[in-house]
């Protein structure tokens, strides 16, 4: 994920219009109160978790969200995600989540993991194949996807060893509740660099990141 890229184009930074009272029926909630001083905020902490792989972040609280996420998932999306940046939800996910992106994010809304910049996984959906989703390509490896992924917990799983860029020595994590057989695939993953996708997991108002560069370790 280069953040610097959806820097430029945050569109969590333009004020919003008024929230209108529904599209297709469905009420759309707010986003964030103050969207320059909180996309900034969640964006600082987005490069901070990505530099400091493993290290638990806080994101900005939105002033509401769709069901389907947690406040960080809906604030990494709203400061993140924009009409450059497709994104791809699990088929069954809600019209209230769909149209929430759609009016604060204005980002394109996709049919297929490989399609999207950013692949979102709620609770209780099945996560795609890491090689599922787009991986860049070798002369644009920054364009890959980045997958949001909401977990259980971020400090109550089994413990993993991670090393790499932005750890010294090396760094515990303890990840409850991350797709079956992810850590394997990860080390997969890990091994097309530069290729390879990034994931950020999510839970409540916190959140963790991955990058491609950082190999794990299950213990």
């Amino acid at each position: 994920m280069t953040l610097t890229h959806h820097a430029n184009g945050l569109h969590a930074a333009q004020p919003p219009a008024a929230i209108p009272p529904s599209r297709a029926g469905v009420d759309i909630l707010p986003g964030f109160d103050d969207p320059v001083a909180q996309a900034q905020t969640t964006f600082r902490a987005a490069l901070k978790a990505l530099s400091e792989p493993g290290t638990v972040q806080q994101a900005a609280m939105p002033q509401a969200w769709p069901d389907a996420f947690s406040p960080a998932m809906s604030a990494l999306l709203l400061t993140l995600a924009d009409s450059d940046t497709p994104v791809w939800l699990p088929p069954a996910v809600s019209e209230q989540a769909r149209q929430y992106l759609r009016f604060h994010c204005g980002c394109p809304l996709v049919a297929s993991p490989a399609q999207a910049r950013f692949v979102v996984v709620p609770a209780g959906y099945p996560a795609p194949e890491l090689t599922a989703c787009d991986p860049g390509d070798p002369a644009y490896p920054d364009r890959s996807a980045t997958l949001l992924i909401e977990v259980e917990n971020l400090q109550t799983g089994a413990t993993v060893r991670l090393t790499g860029p932005g750890i010294l020595n090396a760094r515990a994590v303890a990840i409850a509740g991350v797709p079956s057989g992810f850590w394997p695939a990860w080390q997969r993953n890990h091994d097309r660099f530069p290729l390879g996708v990034d994931v950020v997991f999510v839970h409540a108002a916190q959140f963790a990141a991955l990058p491609r560069t950082t190999h794990a370790e299950e213990i």
